[in-house]
């Protein structure tokens, strides 16, 4: 699947976009996606059906491998990071809260 950025982007999004295509080549059944929520704020959400039947912290640590990479001011501008399987996507609150953010005053 591709990888979707809503709204406007920059090179930070731009960036943090790239390295996780690496992440999608290894999970080519995975719905990326991100935007720029303010100027200091980047979210994220990766739907996979590969994080079935995994922890929370072992989906974070194999997300993180990839997102370590950047530099740390880029990394500072992950806000959430959303890390869900098509079932749980359609009963997260955070969830919710992705797909209709609340303006920010930003």
């Amino acid at each position: 699947m591709p990888l979707n950025v809503r709204g406007k982007t920059d090179d930070y999004l731009d960036a943090v976009m790239k390295v996780l295509a690496k992440y999608e080549s290894r999970h080519p059944r995975a719905e990326i996606e991100g935007f720029r929520q303010n100027s200091v704020s980047i979210r994220i959400r990766i739907v996979d059906p590969d994080f079935a039947n995994v922890s929370r912290t072992d989906r974070h640590d194999e997300v993180w491998r990839v997102l370590d990479e950047l530099p740390e001011e880029i990394q500072s501008h992950l806000s959430t990071i959303l890390l869900l399987t098509p079932d749980e996507k359609k009963r997260s609150f955070a969830n919710f809260e992705f797909d209709d953010p609340i303006p920010s005053s930003l």
